[in-house]
């Protein structure tokens, strides 16, 4: 009896930390609305104390043929106050039609020191684990 007690325990706490893993993965790093953003009503908002920079692209992924929102992968360096050519690495899902490519500078923020953290700000950048528009949207 004992011991199916500590199993369920076991379980439960694992399955919570699972779920205060995602929550605040979702909070993190990577894509996110930045202000301006038509959909940053329906994403977390910047957090203050970020720096503005700008990556400068030098690796983009293929643009798929099929329409709508795919994943892209980007690589390339971060230029901002307190950073010069950071390299970093990213995948996104991206909206096909404004598809980025090498050469490229596009809008980040980062926490002050931590480039690796890095958001874009760019209108074609989207949730990475898939992502709803608003209604009003389209």
């Amino acid at each position: 009896m004992l011991m199916q007690l500590m199993f369920v325990l076991l379980i439960g706490g694992a399955l919570a930390a699972a779920l205060v893993y995602y929550r605040r993965r979702g909070q993190g790093g990577g894509a996110r609305a930045l202000p301006g953003d038509p959909l940053a009503a329906s994403w977390n908002a910047r957090p203050a104390g970020l720096e503005s920079g700008t990556l400068h692209v030098t690796g983009v992924s293929p643009r798929p043929d099929e329409p709508g929102e795919q994943y892209v992968t980007i690589s390339g360096s971060i230029s901002g106050p307190s950073v010069v050519a950071h390299e970093v690495y990213g995948r996104f899902a991206w909206d096909v039609n404004q598809w980025p490519s090498i050469g490229d500078q596009i809008p980040v923020a980062y926490p002050s020191g931590k480039p690796d953290r890095w958001q874009l700000d760019h209108p074609g950048v989207r949730p990475y684990f898939g992502s709803k528009r608003r209604k009003d949207q389209g």
